[in-house]
Formats: structure tokens, C-alpha cells, sequence
């Protein structure tokens, strides 16, 4: 791939600071240098092409779970052949290297959401890595399905361009400008279907992933990202936008209950390491975008696509719009006092739109890139001493890093601020445990980073 002239040469970049591998020197440099072929692809997201996406989906006239999927211009079953086209369209581009299919199941009536027997299908398009040694998976979704005001009304119009317009619009986006390049490892772009009739279609490709031991690293979940103005209040900001993650694991065992409480990691979750790196991904590579993160694992009360990998232990977040116009959401279509309701494309802000797809391709890309992570990740207690010893080991899957960084950060602080490049797998520096906490990352030579593990004690 063609990258920018490094800030560094690549040894420089990991070991110009070390002194010492036992004595790493911190670097006041917080965030990797860029990468020109990640830059480039941000740069080829089109606000256009996201636009027209959306026109699309919203021309089906509803895509309610429920509704036809015979007819071949309105309803889901019109709407999830469309997207599979369209995910053809951009396999030949790949050279036949991306993957699609319509990934069918059937699902009871459930006496709440599903009054039939229904057959379900999420459209999905694998980009399968180049390494076979590594079996990470990462995915990345947006819900087909939309609703109205009466979430069982499968007939009515459902324009739904924004929720989940706009979500499934980034995993087309994302699948048609990343499946032109090589990565190591797996990439699924997933538009999953009943995620209005408690998120069906998400539920069931995640107990699939775990079923079939599938590695999966990180799930990036958009849904609601394209409108940059909220009503009541009246809010407009097209500069930020939510990232939402777990703190204490929904999959979490009485063991490791035990060990978050004794060391009150509660806000070092994966899932929230994965935020952090959607963070600093997103906003070195979408200038002036700022990624908020957002201390739960959705809105308040809510949930989304990223819940059922939650629950299932994988790390997963959600993106979401800053500001929520719940009079585009899940409203039927009307006027009402002269104010328009319903989730119609003229609501939807597609630079800002724009600016939130670059934010996912830079998290994907940067992590599919990387090594993985290094394994069994700890520190060193048997001495009483104010020095933090760190080891770790080599990745288990994949090609071997470069090297290593230590991350560190005030207890207090959101995000890491401060790296120590480490060539070994061992690291001694001058700064307590008490006082700050450690993460460590591989890196290969072109400064892509894994996420950070968060050590465990260790004798």
C-alpha cells in the first residue's frame, strides 16, 4: 500500500525512545503516524453516493420486517435483493474477492413483535483476509428494516431514511471503498434485518458468530447517524458524534466480576477500549470530527444491533447522531401544528453522513491492518516497589508484530495519554500502579496498532 513518508523510520517509530527494553522512554506522541491508503479511502467516501443509497432504500416505500417480499419494487424482500445487487456490484469491482449472500432463517411468531412465520434474511458481504494464519473477524452494521409509528403496521409507508438509512448506507459505503484493498484478516459489511422487532436479525448472526467460534475482534453498529439536528430542544451539530460502549461486560463471569471489582476496571472494558480506539481513529483521519464517548452501552433505557455481541462477549459499540430528532423516527407520516413528521431523505445531512462513514472506515482499517493483540497481558505484583513491570505474549493468531506500545493514563482520564515504544515483551517503567492505568498493543512496522489489553495481576 502507498503511505504517507513516515514521521519516523519504522525502527524509530517503536524503539527510538527505548533506552532499554526493560526501560522504555514515553513518547509525548499519543496517536500513530498516519497511514496515505486509509487517508485515501476516507477521502473516497461520497456524500453523493450515500445520498443516493438512501433515495433508494427509501423508494421500497416501507421496509418493514413484516411487509411483501415478493413484490418487486416495495417492501423488505424488494429492498434486501436491491442491497445484495448492489454488494455484487462492488464484488466484481474486488475481483471477486468480496462475498455476498442473503443469509436466510426463519423466525416464529414470538406473541410480542413477529404475529407470523416468518422468513428473515440479513444481506451480508465478506471481505476474507489474505493472511490464513489470522482469524480475526470484524463487522460492521446497519438495520434494512423501518418502522412507523405502530411498530406491528407493515403496510404503511416507512420511509425510514434516516434509522437505519443511514446506517446501512456507511456498511455499503464502507463495503464498496475497503473491498478494493487487501487486509489480513476477515471484514463482514452486514445489513441485518428486524432490528424494530427487538433486534432479530442481529441476535441471530451473533449467536451464529459464537456457534461457530468465529474470532470476533470488534462489531461496529451505525444506526441513526445521518441528521445533524435535534428537536426539543432545537439542537443543529455536524461536528460530533456518539460513540457508545459497554463498561461492565454483559457476558461477565463471577471470576471476572471479581477481579473488575478489585481493581475498579469497570471503565476498561473491551468494548470501551474499542470505543477509545474508534476515537482517536476517527479523528486523525476525519479532520475536525470529534468522537464523543459516551459511558453507557446505548442511549438511556435502549438498545441496538451491538447488544446481542455484547451479550454474547464480543466487543461491540454503537455510533449514533449527537442530537436525536424524534420527530423523523419512528412517526408516521403527517403534519402536524405545520411541523412535518416522519424519517423522510430530506432530514438526512449527507456530508455529515459523510464525516461518520470516515470515522468507521478509519476504525476498521486501522484495526484490520494491525496485528492482533497481544495474549495473557500482566503485571507484576510480587514486589512492593513504585515501578510498574509489565509482560506479555506474542499475538496467537495472525503475523508476528514489530514491536509493542504500552499505553498509559491517569485513572481519572478517558482516554490514554501517554505510549511507551517496547521491542521485547516485557516493560519496567518508572511510574505506579496505583496511580495510572497500563494497556499494551501490538504494532507493525507501518505504526498500525491492535487494541490495548489491560494487564492482570500476576506473581
Amino acid at each position: 500500500m502507498t503511505r504517507f513518508a513516515p514521521l519516523f523510520s519504522a525502527a524509530a517509530v517503536f524503539f527510538a525512545f527505548t533506552a532499554h527494553a526493560q526501560a522504555p522512554a514515553a513518547s509525548a506522541l499519543v496517536t500513530p503516524p498516519a497511514d496515505a491508503d486509509i487517508q485515501k479511502m476516507v477521502g473516497e467516501i461520497s456524500a453523493q453516493r450515500l445520498n443516493d443509497d438512501i433515495y433508494k432504500m427509501v423508494s421500497f416505500g416501507t421496509r418493514h420486517t413484516l411487509s411483501d417480499t415478493k413484490d418487486k419494487k416495495r417492501g423488505i424482500g424488494a429492498a434486501r435483493r436491491w442491497v445484495e445487487d448492489e454488494f455484487k456490484k462492488y464484488a466484481k469491482a474486488s475481483g471477486g474477492r468480496l462475498k455476498v449472500e442473503q443469509d436466510t432463517f426463519t423466525v416464529k411468531p414470538d406473541g410480542r413483535r413477529v404475529d407470523v412465520k416468518t422468513v428473515m434474511a440479513n444481506v451480508m458481504a465478506t471481505l476474507p483476509g489474505t493472511d490464513q494464519n489470522d482469524n480475526r473477524v470484524f463487522i460492521v452494521s446497519g438495520h434494512l428494516d423501518s418502522r412507523v409509528t405502530d411498530v406491528m403496521n407493515r403496510t404503511a409507508d416507512a420511509p425510514g431514511a434516516n434509522d437505519d438509512g443511514s446506517g446501512v448506507a456507511i456498511v455499503m459505503e464502507l463495503a464498496r471503498v475497503m473491498s478494493t484493498r487487501k487486509f489480513p484478516c476477515t471484514i463482514v459489511f452486514v445489513a441485518v434485518q428486524g432490528e424494530e422487532q427487538s433486534l432479530i436479525g442481529s441476535g441471530y448472526l451473533a449467536r451464529k458468530a459464537k456457534a461457530n467460534n468465529w474470532n470476533v475482534v470488534g462489531m461496529l453498529n451505525n444506526d441513526i447517524v445521518g441528521n445533524s439536528h435535534g428537536h426539543d430542544p432545537d439542537l443543529s451539530d455536524a461536528g460530533r458524534v456518539r460513540v457508545f460502549s459497554e463498561g461492565v461486560p454483559a457476558g461477565e463471569t463471577p471470576e471476572q466480576a471479581q477481579l473488575r471489582r478489585q481493581l475498579s476496571s469497570e471503565n476498561d472494558s473491551p468494548s470501551r477500549q474499542l470505543a477509545r480506539y474508534a476515537k482517536r481513529a476517527g479523528e486523525q483521519y476525519v479532520t475536525g470530527h470529534v468522537v464523543e464517548l459516551e459511558y453507557r452501552p446505548d442511549r438511556f433505557l435502549r438498545g441496538g444491533d451491538h447488544t446481542p455481541f455484547n451479550q454474547q462477549g464480543y466487543a461491540a459499540v454503537r455510533f449514533s447522531e449527537m442530537n436525536e430528532d424524534f420527530t423523523h423516527q419512528h412517526q408516521d407520516l403527517r403534519t402536524e401544528n405545520g411541523r412535518p413528521y416522519g424519517d423522510l431523505p430530506e432530514y438526512v445531512d449527507y456530508e455529515y453522513l459523510r464525516k461518520n462513514t470516515g470515522v468507521n472506515l478509519a476504525t476498521l482499517a486501522g484495526l484490520a491492518l494491525a496485528p492482533a493483540a497481544p495474549q495473557n497481558v500482566g503485571v507484576l505484583t510480587a514486589n512492593l516497589t513504585n515501578r510498574t513491570e509489565l509482560k506479555w505474549e506474542a499475538p496467537a493468531t495472525g503475523r508476528k508484530p514489530t514491536g509493542y506500545v504500552v499505553l498509559m493514563r491517569e485513572t481519572s482520564s478517558p482516554v490514554w495519554q501517554r505510549r511507551f515504544p517496547v521491542s521485547g515483551t516485557t516493560a519496567d517503567l518508572p511510574h505506579s500502579k496505583d496511580n495510572y492505568i497500563f494497556g499494551v498493543a501490538a504494532v507493525d512496522e507501518q505504526g498500525h496498532e491492535s487494541l490495548p489489553v489491560i494487564p492482570k495481576p500476576v506473581r
